[in-house]
């Protein structure tokens, strides 16, 4: 981990970050790969450094290999902002490392630093790696369910 180096993502980190949601997006079901819409995403989100972030992981040729994003919202039941966390995923190559925990603990660091008092993250519930890796990070599981609907 020591040739590994963590940052926040610019806009040159795009194409590899379209590359790490696909390899997310090919494992929830929820979810399917859409350059185009993926690079508007992550562009809003660079672009947006008050209410927003993505925390890359680099290796020693500086090409992203691993990203989790963050981003604010007004929770009413903290009084405070609250983070919600989406597109964890690191290269198969660099699991098992520490180096998810390390980028968590970078966004977890962001948000505190914007005042968040909470965040929440959303896990496929097929995904049995997922939910053990969050369990096995002190997440908690609540009560709520996610519903989703297209606008």
């Amino acid at each position: 981990m020591d040739s590994l180096q963590f940052d926040n993502a610019k806009l040159t980190d795009i194409p590899a970050l379209i590359e790490l949601l696909n390899e997310l997006f090919s494992i929830e079901k929820d979810f399917k790969p859409d350059a185009d819409k993926q690079f508007r995403g992550l562009k809003m989100l660079i672009e947006s450094p008050a209410t927003g972030t993505i925390k890359v992981v680099r290796d020693s040729q500086g090409q992203a290999v691993g990203m989790v994003s963050a981003q604010l919202v007004i929770s009413t039941a903290q009084g405070a902002p609250s983070a919600w966390v989406e597109d964890m995923i690191i290269s198969q190559a660099y699991r098992a490392s520490g180096v998810g925990k390390k980028l968590l603990a970078e966004a977890i660091a962001w948000a505190k630093s914007k005042g968040a008092t909470r965040a929440q993250l959303l896990v496929d519930i097929a995904n049995e790696p997922a939910l053990g890796y969050y369990a096995h990070l002190g997440w908690q599981t609540t009560q709520l369910q996610a519903r989703k609907i297209l606008i």
